[in-house]
């Protein structure tokens, strides 16, 4: 007897060390210090509605794993094998074919899942609702980055084509249409929302809110090619009229470079890096020291219909205003804050530029980023000397 007793404290207290160290787990994975991918620490009301499904799920399953691990510690401890027992003495009742007890434990558990089977519904119809006034993005996803554009007069024509970090105001819906232009992705903003597919020939929409200021990070999380793991994103929040702001900026006429080097580096980008990618408002008639007139050209504001379109490339006007590079994977200023998940981090102005990196990118982009060039998927190797290197990184630092 006193060994049945030792063991049934053996066993309850086993239980109690592996609900308290349960409980340390799932509160140190909902600190977002660190954890930037983090789903238990919400920043959105969609991401909200989420966590209030989880928890009494998570409540529920807890209570019925306590039960059944109870229960089956209890059994083996008060029904275990002494070596003094015989066969067919003192064994306990065979319950199997038990009726009532076989139909009680398969109607209770249908019931709990109908229940819960409620909320879930009731948590999915509401993700899709949004406010009437709710910003409209079309997010693209490319082997390896995302793309953004904004409609902001709905008239059919992109006034701003961004890559790797989408802007949205504090406070306000913003309805992510996504859509795919080669194989499956998966866009994910834990802090905002849950997962969405985007996939090739479809349309799928996620509604995002952010409650307050700042950087919130993504992962694209379906399996996409040699770059899938280092496929990130971010979206920045911004309070209205800093959101104002940026929309005013990335709407106007480019600054045309002043410095020798960023004059040369313009050249250079048209000649070499304009044939994937895009800088609003290099027109023959702008300011600028050369001439193409056979060059197909992207136009001020709306996106002309002869405009170089970007073979798989970033447009990358007003470089400069993003966080984030190379797809989100590193950051383009290097003393900006680093988003926490807690809110507290503000939008910082811009610092210094992380030029070191923009030269090594430059240099030799597989060595950062694994990717297919010849079938183009990424960014090739250009073969540029170091002056030229230099030349275009002076001419990227103009694009503000």
């Amino acid at each position: 007897m006193a060994n049945k007793r030792r063991s049934t404290i053996a066993a309850v207290v086993g239980v109690v060390g592996v609900l308290f160290l349960g409980w340390l787990l799932i509160r140190n994975i909902g600190l977002p210090e660190g954890r930037p991918l983090t789903t238990l620490s919400p920043q959105g009301e969609k991401a909200q509605d989420i966590q209030n499904l989880i928890i009494p799920v998570f409540i529920v399953a807890g209570l019925v794993f306590i039960i059944i691990e109870v229960g089956i510690i209890w059994m083996v401890a008060r029904f275990r094998r002494n070596k003094d027992d015989k066969d067919g003495v003192n064994e306990p009742e065979q319950v199997h074919g038990n009726t009532p007890l076989e139909i009680g434990w398969t109607i209770v558990p249908a019931l709990l899942l109908a229940v819960l089977a409620v909320f879930n519904v009731q948590t999915i119809v509401a993700m899709d609702d949004h406010s009437a006034d709710a910003v409209q993005v079309k997010v693209i996803g490319q082997q390896w980055w995302w793309e953004y554009r904004y409609d902001l007069d709905n008239d059919g024509k992109d006034d701003i084509i961004t890559a790797t970090e989408a802007a949205i105001p504090v406070g306000r819906d913003a309805v992510f249409s996504i859509q795919s232009n080669d194989v499956i992705h998966s866009f994910w903003i834990p802090a905002l929302n849950g997962k969405k597919d985007a996939m090739p020939g479809r349309t799928h929409q996620l509604v995002l809110q952010a409650n307050k200021a700042g950087i919130y990070q993504g992962q694209c999380t379906e399996f996409c090619g040699l770059s899938h793991g280092v496929m990130r994103m971010q979206v920045k929040a911004l309070p209205p009229a800093e959101y104002q702001a940026w929309l005013k900026q990335m709407t106007s006429v480019p600054a045309q470079p002043l410095t020798a080097d960023a004059k040369a580096g313009q050249e250079l980008f048209i000649g070499q890096c304009a044939r994937c990618h895009q800088v609003n408002g290099l027109l023959p008639t702008s300011k600028a020291p050369f001439t193409y007139s056979t060059m197909p050209i992207q136009n001020y504001g709306k996106v002309s219909q002869t405009a170089l379109a970007s073979r798989n490339a970033p447009n990358l006007t007003k470089f400069m205003t993003r966080d984030y590079f190379i797809g989100g994977l590193y950051p383009l200023y290097l003393d900006n804050k680093e988003y926490k998940g807690d809110g507290k981090a503000e939008v910082m102005p811009k610092g210094v530029p992380n030029v070191n990196m923009i030269r090594s990118w430059l240099r030799n982009p597989a060595e950062i980023k694994p990717m297919n060039p010849d079938n183009n998927q990424g960014m090739p190797n250009l073969g540029l000397t170091e002056q030229q290197i230099d030349q275009l990184t002076a001419y990227l630092l103009t694009l503000k």
